[in-house]
């Protein structure tokens, strides 16, 4: 319970699932606002604050760019499915399809049926919509980043920009409700999933626990900067980063640098100051 508790929102809490184990008798509603009363009252439970309106509407924004992202995939996904049956194939990439779409659609008129190419062509306008809709709000959300202050600290983080900014403080507001940020990459599901037993410590994949969005910002902003080992010097974690690219797989290798990172903005947005890329003080929280 202990270690849910510490990790966010209501959302990550849980409390039924918590209180499960105290309920006495069959399951009704008497029974279950009991459980949930008594497991509150647990000392070892750590609430957070409501969030504020600002915070629900930016964690707004994300949702439902998150939803058009999504949509947009499948749109694409679906022209590229609808080409292949008919015995096309294009490289990989959106804009090799968008580039060279119409010019498929042209060049084999006589093998792709006018009602295929319309339905096509249908696809291609919804996803000059979505895409029209998404620069949207990613407009609202960077300019909200100009404005907050919490955001332009993070922004100072390497590889960190106005997504992962807001989306951090729409999720967890001031940080206050992680103790470290250990905590706050447990939170995360950053940090390998434990089974150990018998005084044998085993550990697995990563436990994915928490903001599923948020994990995979941070990952993809690993990944940029792994692309750029020139700059790794220019950071405090540039000796590290170095070490472990040599014994790490990539795709570990982006895990443990974002779980690095995830630790390092918990620091900055908790105690308000903004990263010192020659400051190894701050990889020690």
């Amino acid at each position: 319970m202990s270690g849910e508790g510490k990790r966010g929102d209501w959302s990550s809490l849980k409390l039924p699932r918590f209180s499960s184990t105290l309920l006495k008798g069959q399951k009704n509603d008497y029974n279950d606002a009991e459980a949930i009363a008594e497991a509150a009252l647990r000392p070892n439970l750590h609430f957070v604050r409501e969030k504020t309106q600002n915070e629900l509407d930016l964690q707004a924004c994300h949702r439902v760019r998150d939803r058009l992202v999504s949509r947009r995939t499948a749109t694409i996904n679906q022209i590229r499915a609808f080409l292949i049956e008919q015995g096309i194939a294009v490289r990989t990439g959106a804009r090799a399809l968008r580039n060279s779409l119409f010019e498929i659609l042209k060049n084999r008129a006589d093998e792709i049926s006018s009602r295929m190419s319309n339905l096509i062509v249908g696809l291609y306008e919804d996803w000059l919509w979505l895409d029209e809709r998404i620069e949207t709000i990613t407009g609202e959300i960077e300019e909200i980043s100009r404005q907050e202050a919490n955001c332009q600290r993070l922004m100072s983080i390497p590889g960190v920009g106005p997504l992962i900014s807001t989306g951090m403080v729409a999720a967890i507001g001031a940080g206050d409700a992680f103790e470290r940020g250990r905590d706050f990459g447990a939170w995360l599901g950053l940090v390998p999933r434990q089974y150990s037993t018998g005084g044998k410590t085993i550990l697995g994949r990563i436990s994915k626990h928490g903001s599923r969005h948020l994990r995979t910002l941070f990952i993809q902003a690993a990944k940029v900067i792994l692309m750029r080992p020139q700059n790794w010097e220019r950071y405090s974690f540039g000796p590290w980063l170095k070490a472990a690219a040599e014994r790490l797989h990539h795709n570990k290798l982006a895990t443990a640098l974002a779980n690095k990172l995830a630790r390092i903005a918990w620091s900055v947005l908790r105690y308000g100051k903004k990263f010192d890329s020659q400051d190894r003080e701050a990889l020690a929280v």
